[in-house]
């Protein structure tokens, strides 16, 4: 039975990366932060199939321990300060976590094991102010936040233990990928949370910043099997992972609200501080490598993805207003 490791297995990525793992016949280790309280929300189905170790990407020397104790053949690195704005107003703490965490990581793997393979969640936030449209593997990296400019740190000292060290280091360079999973803080999500709320008369207002703003979504089940797919080739190499298509927030918004009968303009007010300081218009990766070398392609549309994550809240908060009115009787 293989061994692999997760930072930031409570996260979206992590939990339906533990998943698969899981069905690969993996034994899954997940790493968390010790604080006074860990959500476990997305992982609680599989916990109990899981190994919860506590580690830190600020403490080299606790995740040495880790890899030391278990002795995993894989490492993912998913843990991160991942949330854009957030970069703008902890920029230091952003850099510790997303770019010398993932340093603290490799040297622990030089140190333990440098058999082990590890995976390096790279970002297309890294890309930013774009050079070129649509973004491949060889696209120069102009980030625009805090946050992205710690991921291209990340991405190339992966790169550079790669080369160093002669260690099976890979990225990923994801473009969004969303789910029902995803934090209520991300603008998909904030969405169809919204849809869902507005539709059961729980709230009748959504406010958001640059209605502009292009990306390339996808669908983060699809986008964890490439992870997997990356590290079970005969050398590393990075991938940008992508769908192809690009579409506007005003896109996202009509697909979210029409899934439950509803204009989204009646609905939502823009809000100037909800602008980024610096931000990046265009987003849209080309994946073909990934398609050629690792067989891998994307299997939800956009549209699928914006009613899938509706239908998730209205679920949600339908079984929320029954057990309200249970409890009121």
């Amino acid at each position: 039975m293989p061994t692999a490791l997760i930072t930031g297995v409570t996260g979206q990525d992590g939990s339906y990366l533990a998943e698969l793992l899981l069905k690969q016949g993996y034994k899954v280790i997940g790493m968390v932060r010790r604080t006074s309280t860990i959500n476990f929300d997305r992982i609680r189905h599989i916990q109990d199939e899981i190994e919860i170790v506590q580690g830190d990407l600020l403490d080299q020397m606790s995740l040495i321990s880790i890899l030391q104790a278990y002795r995993p053949q894989e490492v993912y690195n998913l843990a991160a300060q991942s949330f854009v704005p957030t970069s703008f107003t902890q920029p230091v703490l952003t850099g510790e976590f997303t770019a010398l965490g993932v340093t603290r990581l490799l040297d622990a793997i030089r140190i333990v094991d440098p058999s082990i393979r590890f995976y390096q969640a790279s970002s297309s936030e890294m890309f930013g102010k774009v050079r070129e449209v649509p973004q491949t593997e060889r696209t120069p990296f102009y980030p625009r936040s805090p946050y992205g400019a710690a991921k291209v740190y990340g991405h190339w000292i992966t790169v550079n233990y790669r080369e160093s060290y002669d260690i099976y280091a890979c990225s990923g360079i994801l473009f969004n990928h969303e789910s029902p999973r995803r934090g209520l803080e991300f603008v998909t999500h904030k969405i169809t949370n919204a849809a869902a709320r507005i539709k059961l008369g729980l709230a009748d207002e959504l406010r958001l910043g640059n209605l502009d703003s292009r990306r390339d979504w996808g669908y983060a089940r699809d986008y964890v099997r490439a992870m997997w797919l990356m590290l079970q080739q005969d050398s590393a190499e990075d991938y940008v992972v992508a769908t192809g298509e690009t579409h506007s927030v005003r896109e996202f918004l009509e697909e979210s609200f029409s899934h439950v009968d509803l204009d989204w303009e009646a609905y939502v007010v823009q809000d100037d501080s909800l602008y980024r300081p610096a931000e990046v218009d265009l987003l849209v990766g080309d994946a073909s490598k990934a398609g050629r070398q690792l067989g891998w392609e994307p299997t939800v549309s956009f549209s699928e993805l914006a009613r899938l994550m509706v239908d998730a809240d209205l679920a949600y908060w339908e079984r929320r207003q029954r057990r309200d009115a249970a409890s009121s009787a």
